[in-house]
């Protein structure tokens, strides 16, 4: 077996095609949900046709205590996660800067933010091997909005992915010598249903003439990133940020 990883936000989008994929390549793989249970339980579904392992667990990520009890589920079930994907959070609505109100920037901060941060904070009392862990690897899933900066759609989501990217850069160089990789992932036009639940379900579509690669990706195409920076095949890789965007 490759280990425990779990995998917040899991039940669609990048972190389903994550959790299929690490199952299939032989984690045992818990993934977090708020509330689409019906996903989550096409996920298990799928994993458990392939022979796979995996537990679902409604767990909100702003949450501190829901995030708590999730890694707690994992550690009855399997022990220590040894890999963590930090995939959690939200674009919010479409907006121009100036209609972007506080409540709204509060509860993508929690989310995307604070929420990353708790998920993170948990896997490395587990993982640290000063703590009598035995080292892990984690990756948060940033967005190339970070450094495009989302102008007139989203620089709320675009300030959250840049707290990520920072966020990433800091856990990499103090956990290194506690034995955890830290590294990000910043998607850009990927073919999900984030888009649609943004308000704009062919925004795809119309970016694809300034994408130099003349397409969108795919979550798949993530996933398979993610899962080389967990892997032993990028142990020398930490602090990095790798921008799957097509030439954008």
């Amino acid at each position: 077996m490759c280990g425990v990883m779990v995998i917040t936000g899991g039940s669609q989008g990048i972190g389903a095609a994550t959790a299929r994929i690490a199952a299939a390549r032989g984690y045992k793989v818990a993934i977090s949900y708020r509330s689409g249970e019906a996903y989550a339980a096409k996920v298990l579904a799928d994993i458990a046709a392939a022979g796979g392992t995996a537990i679902a667990v409604q767990a909100d990520a702003t949450d501190e205590r829901a995030t708590e009890a999730l890694f707690a589920r994992v550690d009855r079930e399997w022990g220590n996660v040894t890999a963590l994907v930090n995939n959690a959070g939200t674009t919010g609505p479409i907006r121009r800067l100036d209609a972007v109100d506080g409540a709204l920037l509060d509860d993508m901060m929690r989310l995307n933010v604070t929420g990353c941060f708790i998920a993170l904070r948990e896997a490395v009392k587990r993982m640290a091997t000063d703590l009598g862990g035995a080292g892990g690897a984690i990756v948060n899933v940033s967005s190339r909005a970070s450094e495009i900066g989302g102008a007139n759609e989203f620089v709320h989501y675009a300030a959250t992915k840049g707290a990520i990217d920072s966020f990433t850069i800091g856990a990499a160089r103090e956990l290194g010598g506690r034995g955890i990789r830290v590294n990000a992932v910043n998607p850009g036009m990927i073919e999900t249903e984030i888009h649609a639940k943004a308000g704009d379900a062919g925004r795809t579509t119309r970016a694809i003439p300034v994408i130099p690669l003349g397409r969108v990706g795919t979550a798949d195409e993530v996933a398979k990133v993610i899962l080389w920076l967990l892997s032993d095949e990028a142990s020398y890789v930490t602090g990095a940020l790798i921008p799957i965007g097509g030439g954008r």
